[in-house]
């Protein structure tokens, strides 16, 4: 018994040391060197080169837990014989005890003495490498031929986690700031998102037909907000190209006022089709090289799904991006005639409330829904509709997507009464 304690306490220290070690960057490590402090040479060494000291450790660590659970058992078995019960009892106690104190204990007092700890375990982890440092070397070599497909010539132990636990440290010391911090993670979980996750799905999108005039293609983007605008064909899974705003001002300035009469399929150029699963870290490289900033995305029945901007990908790691015109709109405001401007996104029943008039719309939340609904399209400014005797009409963009900000709300006024004919009069 007194071995395997002594084989779990090594086991702890080991993965006090392990976990001190990996909270240590090697500009803090150049910081001890300057300042002299006892063992930082050996430390600088292990920060420059983690990986052949860190899979030592988690061999002995390893090593240590499993020839203890071995002696454990054979003390069972001695104890209550050779039955069930006796190899029960040894998991039971190993896996409590390695969780205490090889799991848990030791790594929080690694996080938090992770300084003091590293400088007194470097020398030690340093000379037990150059003793055993071959070792973990051939293992991993074995262990990469067993395993299908490429392995990894350092091992797989230096984790993405461990990143983002140097990227915590660099916060907690304030070498870096908290919103630095966040941009560091989200660039770490580009490669786990997929396009389906940041496009504009395809009932937000704006569309034009081919056999529209580019003076109705100027209209819908100046009235839309969008510099560019996908072009259907014969409906919107069929989308044959991608207008863009410069294009058209471009040619209606050479053409005159109304363009000629010329179609938008004569300016539009080649669209970029991307599936919906594809990771959004490949798409902004993909982007890049081919120097596109709008892809239509497809399911995986080839129909249209949505489009994605580079700016989406770049929010997913920068955060909202929102510019100057970007304002907060009260939720209600009166309106001199009567009527209310209220928000997109106001619920649909709180809107029935203020008219004192029940609205039944399935499958629609919001105001903006609700126009959308109506419409059968995405609103854009001046885009009218009539519900539940109301009517609604969208009034401004808002946020980079352009979407629909506000509504104004206006009761539809009756029509007058028709006028009764004289002969029904005299009866």
């Amino acid at each position: 018994m007194p071995l395997a304690i002594t084989l779990v306490v090594i086991g702890g220290l080991i993965a006090s040391a392990e976990t001190a070690l990996t909270r240590i960057s090697r500009v803090r490590a150049e910081e001890f060197v300057r300042e002299g402090r006892r063992g930082a040479p050996r430390l600088q060494a292990i920060v420059t080169d983690p990986p052949r000291y860190l899979n030592l450790l988690l061999l002995l660590r390893l090593s240590c837990e499993l020839v203890a659970t071995v002696i454990v058992t054979l003390l069972s078995i001695d104890h209550l014989g050779d039955q069930g019960w006796a190899y029960v009892t040894a998991a039971v106690i190993m896996i409590l005890v390695s969780y205490v104190i090889v799991g848990v204990s030791p790594r929080t007092l690694g996080r938090q003495h992770a300084e003091p700890i590293a400088l007194a375990g470097a020398p030690v982890v340093y000379g037990l490498t150059r003793i055993f440092g071959p070792l973990p070397k051939l293992l991993i070599l074995l262990g990469n031929a067993l395993t299908p497909g490429k392995g990894f010539r350092e091992g797989p132990f230096t984790s993405e986690a461990e990143l983002r636990d140097l990227v915590d440290l660099a916060e907690e010391r304030r070498v870096i700031e908290p919103d630095e911090r966040e941009m560091i993670h989200s660039v770490f979980e580009l490669g786990d998102t997929l396009v389906r996750e940041v496009m504009v799905p395809r009932t937000d999108m704006v569309f034009i037909e081919r056999t529209k005039t580019l003076s109705q293609a100027l209209s819908l983007a100046l009235r839309s907000g969008f510099s560019r605008i996908p072009v259907v064909g014969e409906n919107e899974d069929d989308v044959i190209g991608i207008a863009y705003l410069k294009d058209i001002i471009r040619r209606v300035h050479e053409a005159g006022q109304d363009g000629g009469g010329e179609r938008v399929d004569s300016i539009m150029r080649t669209a970029t089709y991307v599936p919906e699963s594809k990771p959004i870290d490949q798409l902004l490289r993909e982007m890049q090289a081919r120097q596109i900033h709008l892809a239509i995305v497809i399911d995986e029945y080839g129909g249209t799904a949505g489009l994605v901007t580079i700016e989406d990908v770049l929010e997913e790691i920068v955060g909202e991006i929102t510019d100057e015109y970007d304002q907060e709109a009260p939720r209600v405001e009166p309106m001199p005639d009567g009527g209310l401007r209220v928000t997109a996104r106001m619920p649909v029943d709180e809107l029935g409330e203020l008219f004192d008039t029940e609205i039944e719309v399935d499958d629609v939340e919001t105001v903006g829904g609700l126009l959308a609904h109506a419409l059968g399209r995405v609103p854009i400014a001046g885009s009218q509709a009539e519900v539940a005797g109301l009517r609604l009409t969208a009034e401004s963009l808002a946020g980079r997507r352009n979407r629909i900000s506000t509504v104004v709300v206006r009761r539809v006024e009756p029509a007058p009464p028709d006028v009764v004919p004289a002969a029904a009069e005299q009866d």
